[in-house]
């Protein structure tokens, strides 16, 4: 069965795709072994990640409140009924499309930017 989803790649605008709903398909487009991760106060949708997007040194993707996402990853709907994947809904599209519009590239890279400061300050005390 095909899903509707959005594909969200290191500094590139989200980009909505259409996927068969199999294991195979969704690591394919993480490039290896999938994660589950809900985004902060929304448990309608699903991150799918790379389980070890930082251990291979994947590019740093996104911010998403505790914790930046290495590597690609996909959005979908939670069907938590059939404890399964789902379509995003055309609202979900646009809102996810907003949230990880190039904005979330400049804050991510700001973040990022802050953590390596505070780090080298720590390390030179």
């Amino acid at each position: 069965m095909k899903i509707k989803g959005l594909l969200v790649e290191p500094y590139k605008l989200p980009n909505e795709i259409e996927i068969e709903n199999t294991l195979d398909n969704l690591q394919k487009l993480v490039d290896g072994y999938i994660e589950c991760v809900y985004l902060p106060k929304d448990n309608d949708v699903i991150l799918i990640c790379n389980d070890e997007g930082k251990i291979n040194n994947m590019p740093l993707n996104r911010d998403i409140g505790y914790d930046i996402i290495a590597g690609p990853f996909l959005i979908v709907g939670n069907d938590y009924e059939n404890a399964d994947f789902k379509s995003l809904t055309d609202e979900q599209i646009l809102k996810y499309k907003i949230r990880f519009d190039r904005n979330s590239i400049k804050e991510t890279e700001n973040k990022i930017m802050s953590i390596l400061l505070n780090s080298k300050k720590e390390r030179e005390r």
